[in-house]
């Protein structure tokens, strides 16, 4: 072979290794996505299998926070059924999305209870106005004292409670409808004494 002709090889080369290199962090970048994607899209397991479960609830009496509705203590939970402790906040986008599923809930007959996470009676009615209101009561813990005591870490969470104010599961992040049936069902062991203590 000519110097010549070693010389194109060599020219053309250097242009398509060029070419990959530059392809390679969008390759590299394509992939990083695809992972966060089926990260974010997965279905998850939001149950929490805390410390709580099986265990009463903590001694509390909350004031009102919406006009119209009595606050909350933990006497309500002790009335022989079965309730669901819903921990939110006005300014909390995935309780908007969880607003929908609750309000479902509430049609179906289960009565539910807030507690409201440093928030102010305008904000919370504001809230409740525009998205619906599904809570018999609502309590404000503005130092999330309460919430701390349940072991939630963030807003929304529910809680399941029996008729004995015995703590039967814990459901973290808003509620989507395919974890209405869950939560009913859920809803339904409770009503059981002693079912689902273990969880």
């Amino acid at each position: 072979m000519s110097a010549g002709a070693q010389g194109e090889g060599a020219t053309g080369a250097g242009p398509r290794h060029a070419r990959w290199l530059l392809w390679l962090p969008l390759c590299a970048f394509g992939i990083l996505l695809a992972v966060v994607l089926w990260g974010l899209w997965r279905p998850a397991d939001r149950t929490v299998y805390s410390a709580m479960v099986g265990k009463p609830l903590p001694a509390f009496t909350l004031p009102a926070i919406a006009p119209g509705k009595p606050g909350v203590t933990d006497a309500d939970f002790r009335r022989g059924a079965p309730r669901l402790l819903n921990v939110f906040a006005s300014w909390c986008v995935p309780c908007v999305a969880e607003a929908p599923q609750l309000l479902t809930l509430k049609a179906a007959g289960v009565p539910i209870d807030a507690v409201a996470i440093k928030d102010t009676p305008a904000d919370v009615t504001a809230f409740l106005q525009r998205h619906g209101d599904p809570y018999a009561s609502v309590g404000s813990d503005p130092h999330s004292r309460l919430q701390l005591a349940l072991g939630s870490s963030g807003v929304p969470e529910t809680f399941v409670v029996d008729g004995q104010g015995i703590i039967r599961l814990q459901h973290v992040g808003d509620i989507r409808a395919e974890d209405v049936p869950e939560l009913l069902q859920a809803l339904a062991a409770a009503r059981t004494p002693g079912a689902g203590a273990a969880r």
